[in-house]
């Protein structure tokens, strides 16, 4: 009997051991995939500044500086290193979140993006809530009425999303809801007579003037926002409905769905309850790539609707060949995407057992 006992001890401290080490395996893995990626990312970021036929000391100086005051900028830059020991300076101080100092703004770059980034998570925030939150719906429907009016319709509003230009949707959107019809407040985030009273917390006007109480600067936010968000959110709808309507039909023609309908379980429920259910494991990797697509691809939304985001920062940035700035905007955008992939990811092998390690049913197993 103590014999036994002692066994079945040693088996649950082995296997206790195996599904740590495992575990600590898996987040090695995962940790080795974070950093090879990230240092990829400034690689590209760094040699992409190097290529560019820019000086980055020209830059700062100007053009009718001495010869004499662009070699000290240079040295002072670390750019008269050689390639390789610049770039590990580069990754240091990109790591401490040390992008330079802007020369258009005079600032230091991380400053100005910790400005500039609320605003475009807000907007890209709002754009995939209604792309996502009226897209799937769509989707699953036209999959339900595939062949049908329906059908065609919902494939219609998606393939005008695909093929005509955000920069032209968003120009004759102003003209007609802002000029013509005023529903809408125009370009900006919020008028001038509200810019200097509602106090910068998150950075999110809507939540900073909510939590402040000033709702006639939270209405005047929100007018500025819905134009641009619901462009955004048509834009990203577009995609996410097209893809739910392929998850949907590949759903639809399971065998399970065949035996739910045999046991006589309502459309309603297997279309919403099971269909969709599954559906939405692949939808949440083609949502979460959607949202990091808004946060990086809102550059012409935000310059037509002249919304003070990093993708304007970048714009106006690369416009006058402040290099730092454009980079260091570069380097936040696709730490974000990388962050938001690897998040669908683990969020993918949550959702969905058979891609989990199927090892763990073998601990408990008697070896004898």
């Amino acid at each position: 009997m103590d014999r036994n006992v002692s066994c079945n001890v040693d088996r649950d401290v082995k296997s206790t051991v195996n599904r740590a080490l495992r575990l600590g395996g898996r987040l090695g893995r995962f940790a080795v995939v974070i950093a090879v990626t990230y240092l990829g990312l400034l690689a590209v970021t760094f040699f992409i500044g190097r290529v560019i036929p820019v000086d980055p000391a020209l830059a700062i100086v100007g053009d009718r500086a001495t010869e004499e005051a662009v070699q000290r900028v240079r040295e002072e830059l670390g750019l008269n290193l050689p390639l390789v020991e610049q770039f590990g300076r580069y990754v240091v101080r990109a790591l401490n979140g040390d992008f330079g100092r802007s020369v258009l703004t005079s600032n230091p770059v991380w400053d100005d993006i910790t400005k500039t980034f609320p605003a475009t998570l807000e907007l890209a925030t709002c754009g995939i809530l209604i792309g996502a939150g009226v897209g799937v719906p769509l989707g699953a429907w036209a999959a339900v009425r595939r062949g049908g009016a329906a059908d065609h319709a919902v494939r219609i509003m998606a393939l005008v999303g695909y093929s005509v230009p955000i920069f032209w949707l968003g120009l004759m959107a102003l003209v007609l809801f802002y000029a013509k019809l005023g529903w809408v407040s125009g370009p900006g985030r919020i008028d001038v007579a509200y810019e200097f009273t509602v106090e910068r917390v998150t950075g999110i006007m809507l939540l900073d003037t909510a939590m402040q109480g000033q709702w006639d600067a939270f209405r005047n936010a929100l007018s500025h926002l819905i134009l641009p968000a619901a462009l955004l959110g048509y834009f990203s709808m577009a995609y996410i409905s097209r893809m739910t309507r392929s998850f949907m039909l590949n759903e639809l023609a399971q065998e399970y769905i065949v035996a739910a309908r045999a046991k006589g379980l309502s459309e309603a429920r297997i279309i919403w309850r099971h269909a969709l259910r599954n559906a939405m494991v692949p939808l949440v990797t083609v949502i979460a790539l959607s949202y990091a697509g808004l946060l990086e691809g809102s550059v012409l939304t935000e310059t037509v609707f002249a919304w003070p985001g990093l993708g304007l920062y970048i714009t106006n940035s690369l416009q006058n060949a402040d290099m730092n700035a454009v980079l260091g905007g570069t380097i936040v955008v696709g730490t974000v995407f990388i962050g938001l992939n690897l998040l669908s990811d683990l969020l993918y092998r949550v959702l969905d057992p058979r891609t989990r390690d199927t090892r763990d049913a073998g601990d408990s197993r008697d070896p004898g």
